[in-house]
């Protein structure tokens, strides 16, 4: 029996999840998907797996059972694999978070800044839920986190419970195919070497049938290529900032290190009552998207996916999983616990880096130190995710004021101590945790 639970799996993304098991069935021959949610997105979850029963139809794969559920227990229980890609507020609280950071002048992206902190603190205590279901109920088996944050939500489950848990982001997978088209090779030739944090990591090395190729990757950044995706603004970096870095940063950096250009642009969005800010225009895709999934006669995922941000996610879900079954050993790049790969955080850090992933799970390669600036930013991220998780599950008030005050995209005292008050306040139905810490 191979069962994979879904927790989230009314999410638009699904459907993406669902090819990739379908094209990788051989190596992976799922007999149960358990699809997993809220009373509230009844209808989605509903229109999810009528799709996912006509795509495996479709493909003869109709032995494979897909079954509905609103309780953890019964999904859970005996699963081999647990993925998680919730929302907890669903997008009308990533909405109330990018308006609350624009209110202040601030970035409030769902992982960084104002917007990372708010999710994290709604998100942590119901993936604790989870990770105590699978202690329970299936304490063999792997969570594969797709929600975000991921990197602080991974690392809140490793630290605080026993589940086995491997967090997951389709950037680098998006920079590996981008910068493989750029050097016109066939995916398989290039290699990247990642390292750093969820959201905050650099390519250090690229090569291609062998050769290192950096300084060419680089130097077609230098000339114009760019490396993007459909949910972050497109902004070229200086080429004397590509030469003096020496590194591929990937798209999330713009949030650091392009922090003007990245805020008026949003400030511009969400001004425009057309377009409005990312969780607004997600909204809108998603309502076209349901649309068309609730068609009867659709029997694949539609193109119309791709909009959604969320490219690759079923290629390196699905790769994921079946490295940990097959007992592979392939190199992937993942999100674990640290155990020295990058010199200087914790061992119980969660870092993003190359692992070699096997039925044990993610073994994290040895990347080293991170030149000085990479690693003062590392360390100051790192600082904040740690605060924020431990503000999540203590619901303290004083770490969660470190946390904010810690990063860089809020700034000072007084913001955060008022940003503070109204995330605990917008998000008070989802932090109980917080009700006793006034």
């Amino acid at each position: 029996m191979l069962k994979m639970a879904i927790i989230g799996g009314g999410s638009s993304y699904s459907p993406e999840l669902v090819e990739g098991i379908i094209n990788r069935y051989a190596q992976l021959p799922v007999t149960e998907l358990a699809l997993v949610d809220v009373e509230s997105g009844r209808e989605k979850v509903n229109i999810i797996a009528d799709l996912t029963r006509r795509m495996l139809q479709q493909n003869g794969l109709e032995q494979v059972k897909v079954s509905v559920h609103f309780e953890l227990d019964d999904a859970i229980r005996d699963a081999r694999y647990v993925l998680t890609q919730l929302r907890v507020g669903q997008l009308a609280a990533r909405a109330a978070d990018e308006r609350l950071g624009l209110k202040y002048g601030r970035l409030g992206q769902e992982t960084t800044g104002v917007g990372g902190f708010a999710k994290a603190l709604r998100t942590i205590p119901v993936m604790l839920e989870v990770a105590r279901k699978v202690e329970q109920l299936a304490p063999d088996a792997f969570i594969i986190n797709f929600t975000n944050p991921a990197g602080i939500v991974t690392e809140a489950v490793s630290r605080y419970s026993k589940a086995k848990i491997i967090g997951l982001c389709n950037v680098p997978v998006n920079m590996h195919h981008m910068i493989a088209g750029m050097l016109n090779a066939p995916w398989d030739d290039v290699q990247l070497r990642f390292a750093g944090l969820n959201h905050l990591v650099w390519v250090h090395q690229v090569t291609c049938r062998g050769e290192d190729v950096t300084a060419q990757v680089i130097e077609q950044l230098c000339d114009g290529q760019s490396l993007t995706m459909n949910n972050i603004k497109d902004m070229p970096w200086s080429p004397q900032f590509l030469r003096a870095l020496n590194a591929i940063p990937c798209p999330y950096h713009r949030y650091y290190w392009q922090t003007p250009q990245m805020l008026a642009e949003e400030q511009e969005k969400a001004k425009n009552g057309h377009e409005g800010t990312r969780a607004e225009q997600v909204m809108k895709v998603e309502a076209e998207l349901f649309a068309l999934y609730a068609d009867p006669h659709l029997a694949h995922k539609p193109e119309q996916l791709s909009f959604r941000g969320g490219a690759y996610y079923s290629e390196v879900a699905v790769e994921l999983i079946s490295a940990i079954h097959n007992n592979s050993g392939k190199n992937l790049v993942v999100n674990c616990r640290n155990n020295g790969a990058i010199q200087g955080l914790p061992d119980d850090a969660v870092v993003e880096v190359n692992c070699l992933v096997d039925a044990q799970g993610a073994h994290p390669l040895v990347f080293g130190e991170l030149p000085p600036l990479m690693n003062g930013l590392t360390q100051q991220i790192k600082s904040f995710e740690r605060l924020t998780i431990e503000a999540a599950v203590h619901g303290d008030r004083n770490q969660a004021l470190l946390a904010l005050l810690g990063n860089p995209l809020v700034g000072d005292v007084a913001t955060a101590e008022l940003l503070l008050d109204e995330v605990l306040t917008l998000n008070q139905p989802w932090l109980p945790q917080f009700s006793a810490a006034e």
